[in-house]
């Protein structure tokens, strides 16, 4: 009885997950009101499913209701540090939300928590972490320099023409008695930069407000090539893991299955 509108709020949060990729890709930008239809249909839905967990066993309901508070709150505070993108955070909350178990059973079963948004966060993640691996094998096959996190992170493009990648710059570059000097913001410094608050230079903001970057503009066209991070927004990752869940299952559990079988 309960799979009816589990299914009901996949099926508007899945589809709307793949339209926020869309724009997102294209764009750089989730408006919250992408949202809307996919609230007005799964909110009633997630109710429903609270309301028959609760008739059901309200001890293991209030387990997952306190698993679904921790999950938001953890989503939220990431968005606030800038850990995560408004349109991602607001992704995860929503399918943690209304979807908290799993909608049907996946190819592979359902992990032994059955909890459907953690494993929707294990399977992006690691989706995600493919793209490193061949961003890493790209630069190596170019020949291209860098410290080894930034060769799995980014890429050098034409700084001529660099507003019109995607992703955010990976350099600090400064002329100093007429020759260019260079520096990697690392994982750790780019981190602190996002905690401290403090903007990275974006493809999109030299794209779009080219007055107020003409001074590193300037400074990209002289130092030829200029290093920046591959543009996926993550929300792409999060669709992927989102439908492998509902599919495939926990791509995690079945990787730990198949090595203790093993």
């Amino acid at each position: 009885m309960a799979s009816v509108p589990l299914m009901i709020a996949a099926a508007a949060i899945g589809v709307t997950l793949m339209y926020a990729s869309v724009l997102d890709a294209k764009e750089r930008r989730v408006p919250h009101r992408t949202w809307r239809p996919a609230l007005i249909i799964a909110v009633p839905a997630a109710a429903w499913i609270y309301g028959l967990a609760i008739l059901a066993d309200w001890r293991i309901a209030a387990g997952y209701l306190v698993l679904v508070a921790v999950f938001c709150g953890f989503f939220y505070l990431f968005q606030a540090a800038n850990l995560f993108g408004g349109a991602d955070a607001y992704a995860l909350i929503i399918i943690t939300a209304c979807i908290p178990f799993f909608p049907v059973e996946p190819y592979f079963g359902t992990p032994l928590l059955g909890f459907f948004p953690f494993t929707v966060l294990t399977n992006a993640v690691l989706i995600n972490i493919a793209a490193p691996v061949a961003i890493l094998a790209k630069n190596l096959f170019e020949g291209n320099r860098a410290p080894l996190p930034c060769l799995f992170l980014g890429f050098p493009v034409d700084g001529k023409t660099i507003q019109n990648e995607f992703g955010f710059v990976m350099e600090d570059i400064e002329e100093e008695d007429g020759r260019m000097v260079r520096r990697f913001v690392g994982f750790t410094g780019s981190l602190g930069r996002m905690v401290r608050g403090e903007r990275r230079i974006y493809t999109k903001d030299l794209r779009l407000h080219p007055k107020d970057y003409e001074r590193e503009l300037a400074l990209y066209r002289k130092a030829g090539r200029v290093w920046i991070s591959y543009g996926i927004p993550f929300i792409i990752p999060i669709t992927a893991g989102f439908l492998t869940a509902l599919f495939i299952g926990d791509i995690l559990f079945v990787i730990m299955t198949t090595f203790a079988g093993m």
